[in-house]
């Protein structure tokens, strides 16, 4: 079976889940399905994970993420599926997360209610050579001037906004302190 035959959750508008249909089927119609992102960050909280999707995705081909994350299936807890797509994507398991928020994405022909966590790790990582082209750990700096730079940095729309969000919560980036030269 491939993805777009894969069976996943529909929602309503409010965020309550209706029934079930096939993923191609529901991005096709643009019908509201619930998804999952977790945001790994190392333990000392200073870097991110980021991402680049694989080329042959079926939304949002080889742009950069920050979520490791994806559809919520039929009859899976939110929390289910956030643990199972982390363990999937970078190997990463039995992990505390941390529920962040629930936001409704509505952009780009997709509609989709996000369930975002977050988690620390420094271990390994073992990355899904299907869904995952390559990965990284970057500051918050770093990544705020990638997402400063789309042209250079393309992130998947609904992350873009999950974390727009996340660091909005955090307020400005810290600007460098400068020292006065030593007497």
């Amino acid at each position: 079976m491939g993805a777009a035959e894969e069976i996943i959750a529909v929602y309503d508008p409010s965020g309550s889940v209706i029934g079930s249909a096939e993923r191609g089927v529901v991005y096709r119609d643009g019908l509201w399905h619930g998804a999952t992102g977790v945001l790994l960050r190392s333990v000392d909280g200073e870097r991110v994970l980021l991402h680049r999707r694989t080329a042959d995705k079926l939304i949002w081909p080889g742009l950069h993420d920050c979520w490791a994350g994806g559809v919520i299936g039929p009859d899976e807890s939110i929390e289910a599926a956030a643990r199972r797509e982390l363990a999937e994507e970078l190997g990463v398991r039995g992990v505390p997360l941390t529920a962040l928020e629930h936001f409704a994405f509505d952009a780009a022909g997709v509609r989709c209610h996000m369930f975002t966590f977050e988690t620390r790790w420094d271990g390994p990582l073992s990355l899904q050579p299907e869904e995952v082209a390559w990965a990284g750990w970057v500051t918050l700096d770093e990544l705020r001037a990638r997402l400063a730079a789309p042209s250079r940095w393309p992130f998947v729309p609904d992350g873009r906004m999950g974390i727009d969000r996340w660091l909005a919560r955090r307020g400005p980036a810290t600007p460098a302190v400068s020292m006065p030269p030593s007497c």
